[in-house]
């Protein structure tokens, strides 16, 4: 095998594991958005005792801070499994990835800004739902 096959296997093995990652990172999403989902409808359906409220609370909030960690820990692993392709890529004959990135418009949202304000939009609307509870009860 030569040096160039073996650079392009190099390549499509560092590509894979970085959609690899991004997979992982949207099954996450989806298991702590379907457990949120039911704190949120489990909380407002709760009887108002502060006991129960809190309770759901505590979870919410710490499954919100876990989810947002996690979202940041995907985030710089693919940042280095991508630094990674286009370090290879100035090696190859065509860099697929920087050209993406240089087609961007300037003012691109990166879906990692976006997806990580949804675990503190559920982390603000359980405060809603406890502080209901306890104006309530």
């Amino acid at each position: 095998m030569s040096s160039d096959e073996t650079l392009l296997d190099l390549y499509k093995l560092a590509v894979e594991m970085a959609d690899r990652t991004s997979v992982r990172r949207g099954q996450a999403n989806a298991y702590f958005l379907a457990v949120q989902t039911a704190l949120a409808t489990v909380a407002a359906a709760l009887p108002a005792t502060a006991l129960a409220a809190v309770a759901v609370l505590s979870v919410s909030l710490l499954l919100s801070t876990s989810w947002w960690l996690q979202l940041r820990s995907y985030r710089d692993l693919n940042r280095a499994k991508f630094r990674t392709v286009l370090a290879l890529e100035t090696r190859l004959p065509s860099a697929l990835y920087t050209d993406e990135q240089a087609a961007l418009p300037p003012r691109f949202l990166e879906l990692g800004r976006t997806e990580r304000l949804v675990p503190w939009a559920f982390a603000a609307l359980n405060v809603t739902v406890f502080l209901v509870h306890i104006t309530r009860g």
